[in-house]
């Protein structure tokens, strides 16, 4: 073969090399968070990890008025790094209140002792068994976080993410854990007609519908379950102070009455006094001081 012809058909391989998808495994393990994405190579659809660029992480400490919820996952991922028993965590309740933010904090402050984080998005939970096989032999400990979580009857990656849950108990050396955020305690509708449909056996014991034992049995594959409930107004405001602070605003200032008015505003023009709403607030108020404008 001469070697036109073979400078010709090497740089051919290298075109159609760079139009296929990369191998699944291979990843830069240092570093600390990754997302499963699926991409388009030649019409044909793969899956593989990507690194998270510029991560979301928050310390513990900034995290207010969760402080049980706040022992308990770092208690629980102190022990999953270690290679001790350990649960996967369901984490429910008041949107903004920390959920997502505790998890953060978990890998803030174990990634340097080996802990990863894989963010799985609702769509791609089908894939949770690839995503378990490349990380099967990998050194590092290893949280899948699903954030709002959420099935319908007769999905199919329920049964996807099940299975990695019965799986996934940190005992006999797994180094894979799943902790999850979301609205509903039990992940899968619940309708009043599920109740209609149990019934009291010759014993007068209470047996539950068929559907109410299907929507129990996948919360109950974590062995941790947190909930989280709205903030009260003074720990709201609390929450606004410790975000002023962070982003430098004058303290007496932060303190000011007026302050603590807009802020009350600012919350209930949202209809919500969470964290999210307080840090937001910090946000606006801090960048209009900054360009001496009234408080939001």
């Amino acid at each position: 073969m001469n070697t036109e012809l073979e400078q010709s058909l090497l740089g051919l391989a290298k075109q159609i090399s760079s139009l296929l998808p990369p191998p699944a495994d291979q990843v830069d393990w240092s570093r600390p968070a990754f997302r499963w994405e699926r991409r388009q190579y030649l019409g044909m659809t793969a899956g593989r990890l990507e690194p998270v660029e510029n991560i979301a992480t928050i310390d513990a400490a900034d995290i207010l008025h969760v402080d049980r919820q706040k022992e308990i996952i770092l208690a629980n991922t102190e022990s999953f790094v270690k290679g001790l028993p350990a649960n996967n965590v369901l984490l429910t309740g008041a949107r903004g209140s920390g959920k997502s933010s505790l998890i953060h904090a978990c890998l803030a402050a174990y990634w340097k002792e080996g802990l990863r984080l894989i963010e799985v998005t609702r769509d791609y939970l089908m894939d949770l068994p690839d995503i378990v096989r490349i990380i099967s032999k990998r050194p590092e400990r290893f949280i899948l976080f699903c954030d709002d979580l959420a099935f319908e009857a007769g999905e199919g990656s329920y049964k996807a993410m099940k299975a990695v849950l019965d799986g996934s108990i940190s005992a006999g050396g797994d180094n894979v854990i799943v902790y999850a955020t979301s609205n509903r305690r039990h992940l899968m509708p619940e309708k009043a007609s599920d109740n209609l449909e149990s019934h009291l056996d010759e014993d007068g014991l209470l047996h539950p519908a068929e559907t109410i034992e299907e929507q129990l049995s996948l919360s109950e594959r974590f062995g941790i379950w947190l909930s989280f409930y709205p903030f009260s107004q003074d720990e709201y405001l609390d929450i606004v102070k410790k975000w002023l602070a962070v982003l430098k605003v004058d303290p007496e200032r932060a303190a000011s009455d007026d302050m603590r008015f807009s802020a009350l505003q600012f919350a209930l023009e949202r209809g919500s006094r969470s964290g999210r709403v307080a840090q937001q607030f910090a946000r606006a108020a801090a960048s209009r001081l900054a360009l001496g404008k009234g408080l939001p």
